[in-house]
């Protein structure tokens, strides 16, 4: 402490004799800070053996599951070019998920390969899966026994080296850098693909239309303007193309008879958007969850017509008269109604008095209005008979603490009051 303050002392001098003083900070350990230039990266480098011993493994005809999670203890930095090598040969799944491995390494040899999960670390390219000339000896690509690849919380730009695991059931690569769908076209038996959180802009026909097995699609956050690409996609049953740029929901023409969930939340839909005749105003057949919450809705008409929703989300939107909620009455009093949970709040009528009365009164086989399980009357929320005498007590608490809390905001306000 004394040393740093005769350094401000020095500089303090030499400001008021107008000199230009360079003061030298406290050394650093620079393996710490990494910020001078030539300082070593790390002097810890960990292989896959340095943290967890699987010699066992290696000869073993059972034992053919490789899984070491870094979020605590020591963690992987490097795969290593040898790392199949210090595993057993027939080894079927990999897992190395939250470590610091920055390189895809040391896979290429295996060959009964069904899952690799190198998911939340910071690799930055897709390697070893396999590439142009593999194949040509009669050997198969290094990716193509891959079931399940999951490189999902990485930085990686470009997925194209998945062409290489044409056997891919799940793919998943969210949280990532990713730009286009470059590489999908070849992945004809994936069922499902999960490409949120990346940069994505465009759904590319030419690179969907291989995936005729596809069942679920998530493109969540991404930079999506119009849904696209999707006609030979004729067994899909989850679209989530929620948090992107969409303003209308269109071409989904195919999946009318598949389609079970679908999700488009915070985009810029309004009612216009709502009603083109190749998107929701299908008559889908099969469609029991649609969540459009976050959007510029002002009437329920758009989707009052599709008889198989259990679950309607329509919450933060602009929906402000009970009027504009009649068309969804036919789906809660006609024979074989379903629709039995709906979430309404923070539009303008969430703010009406008697709220979940007249929502319970216009569709009565409502049993959940928002996170609130109803009653008979609509009003407030009941337990469900079928909790435990436990469950009922905690949730007797919680809403005692509830009524408490608001008690005292009361108080407080009428305190403000009567102070100005």
């Amino acid at each position: 402490m004394s040393q740093d303050r005769d350094i401000v002392r020095d500089t303090d001098n030499a400001a008021k004799k107008g000199a230009v003083t360079v003061t030298t900070p406290a050394d650093l350990p620079l393996d710490w800070t990494k910020l001078s230039e030539g300082a070593p990266v790390s002097k810890d480098i960990r292989y896959p053996s340095d943290v967890c011993d699987y010699t066992h493994l290696k000869d073993s005809n059972e034992e053919t599951y490789l899984e070491i999670i870094g979020t605590a203890g020591q963690k992987i930095t490097h795969m290593g070019k040898d790392f199949y090598r210090t595993c057993n040969p027939n080894t079927t799944h990999v897992v190395l998920r939250s470590h610091l491995i920055s390189k895809m390494e040391g896979i290429k040899d295996f060959r009964n390969l069904e899952t690799l999960e190198l998911y939340d670390n910071q690799i930055s390219y897709l390697e070893e899966l396999g590439s142009d000339e593999d194949g040509e000896d009669g050997t198969e690509n290094a990716g193509a026994s891959l079931k399940t690849l999951d490189m999902s919380y990485n930085v990686i730009r470009e997925m194209e080296p998945v062409k290489f695991c044409s056997n891919l059931v799940e793919l998943f690569l969210a949280n990532n850098k990713i730009k286009t769908l470059a590489g999908l076209k070849h992945l004809s038996n994936v069922r499902r693909i999960d490409l949120g959180a990346n940069r994505i802009r465009k759904m590319d026909e030419s690179e969907l239309s291989g995936l005729v097995n596809l069942e679920e699609l998530w493109l969540g956050k991404n930079k999506i303007e119009k849904i696209e690409g999707l006609s030979n996609l004729k067994k899909l049953r989850r679209l989530d193309v929620q948090s992107n740029r969409l303003t209308c929901v269109e071409n989904l023409t195919s999946q009318i008879d598949t389609l079970e969930e679908l999700y488009l939340a915070h985009n810029g839909i309004d009612d216009e958007g709502a009603m083109d005749p190749t998107g929701i105003a299908l008559d889908f057949t099969q469609l029991t969850t649609l969540d459009l919450s976050k959007n510029r809705l002002t009437s329920c008409r758009p989707f009052a017509h599709l008889k198989t929703l259990n679950d309607l989300w329509v919450s933060s939107n602009n929906i402000s008269s009970f009027d504009e909620l009649e068309p969804l009455s036919s789906l809660g009093t006609r024979d074989g109604a379903c629709l039995t949970e709906i979430y309404m709040e923070h539009n303008p009528i969430y703010n009406d008095f008697e709220y979940r009365k007249k929502l319970k009164e216009m569709i009565p086989s409502l049993v959940q209005i928002d996170a609130n399980v109803i009653g008979a009357t609509g009003y407030g929320s009941v337990i469900a008979q079928t909790s435990s005498p436990e469950a009922v007590v905690e949730q007797m608490r919680q809403l005692q603490e509830e009524a408490l809390m608001k008690a005292r905001e009361q108080q407080n306000l009428q305190k403000r009051g009567t102070t100005h």
